[in-house]
């Protein structure tokens, strides 16, 4: 069945921060407890002393909430892995280093906390903005990555790179994107390795 790709939802009336901090926080809590579709906004108005109505001046919906706590912890993902990469020497542990670090920070989340992976999952079923913008950030840093190799001379420089950045996005999506990985746990150990080192394989000038 095809889904409708959300578009970034807009932030709405004033523009305190530390309300919106606020309910995002109590948003989270809630989630993680009872999870994200037993949740109602009344839920958290009750928790932070708000009315429903005052909620709404903030976010035009639960889903509003629950895109940004989506996107707060995919971003961390991001920045993780980001970190992760810069410690590597060369083009190719640097893809290593990339696909180990964004698997196991899946497995980190999806053990750690539960009901908000299922957060990660069902926005990646319905198409949020984050998972979007997730998916989106990923292939830049493969496009980095292999690029990086092609001016080093460790990759083939043949293969058109928008179609070499799909293919080895790809390869890694059961593994990366929330709704798919907690199909492919018990590979998720032997995965990054051994799929790398074909990927690898592939990219050898």
């Amino acid at each position: 069945m095809n889904k409708s790709i959300s578009k970034a939802t807009p932030l709405r009336g004033p523009a305190d921060h530390n309300v919106r901090t606020q309910i995002v926080e109590a948003a989270e809590e809630h989630f993680s407890h009872y999870g994200y579709e037993k949740t109602t906004v009344s839920d958290l108005a009750k928790s932070i002393g708000f009315s429903k109505a005052y909620i709404y001046k903030f976010f035009e919906s639960k889903q509003a909430i629950g895109e940004v706590i989506c996107g707060n912890c995919l971003n961390s993902i991001i920045t993780g892995v980001k970190d992760e990469v810069e410690k590597a020497s060369s083009p190719s542990i640097k893809f290593r280093h990339f696909f180990k670090k964004m698997v196991a920070s899946s497995v980190e989340l999806f053990f750690q906390d539960r009901k908000l992976y299922e957060i990660a999952a069902f926005a990646a079923s319905e198409n949020w903005a984050p998972t979007i913008s997730y998916g989106k950030e990923v292939k830049q840093i493969i496009e980095t990555l292999v690029r990086e190799g092609r001016e080093t001379g460790e990759f083939e420089r043949k293969t058109p790179i928008d179609e070499t950045v799909d293919a080895i996005y790809l390869v890694m999506r059961p593994f990366i994107n929330p709704l798919l990985l907690q199909y492919n746990l018990d590979l998720a150990e032997e995965a990054p390795s051994l799929l790398s080192a074909l990927v690898l394989r592939s990219l050898a000038p």
